[in-house]
């Protein structure tokens, strides 16, 4: 089982891979206000929710200790990333504090995930 959670964890990590990186090859973009948001970021997303459900439920089958409260607020700043990218992925181009607010949250999760303990 601890070999499909390390699988899990690696797939989580490809996700926030494609979701912050679709995000920084748009930061030159973002400066001209021509920035949009990517199909990488969309199903990078996509992929940190699934992935992420996966491992709550497998980290509490093998009765290892979760922090829901932490996953919680993952999981919401998660949504809210999701959503926006969801709702303007058709856009043409994303208003600067929209997409600077995705990348924040992106980070923002990322943070959490390391330093909350």
């Amino acid at each position: 089982m601890d070999v499909l959670i390390h699988l899990f964890v690696g797939l989580h990590i490809i996700g926030i891979a494609a979701l912050l990186g679709g995000f920084l090859t748009q930061m030159k973009a973002m400066g001209q206000g021509t920035a949009r948001f990517t199909p990488a970021m969309l199903h990078g997303a996509l992929t940190m929710l699934v992935t992420g459900v996966a491992l709550v439920g497998l980290n509490q089958a093998q009765d290892y200790s979760v922090d829901n409260i932490k996953i919680g607020v993952k999981l919401a700043v998660l949504i809210v990333v999701l959503g926006l990218v969801y709702v303007k992925r058709d856009d043409e181009k994303v208003e600067k504090p929209l997409f600077g607010l995705v990348g924040l949250l992106t980070v923002v999760n990322v943070f959490i995930a390391v330093l909350w303990t």
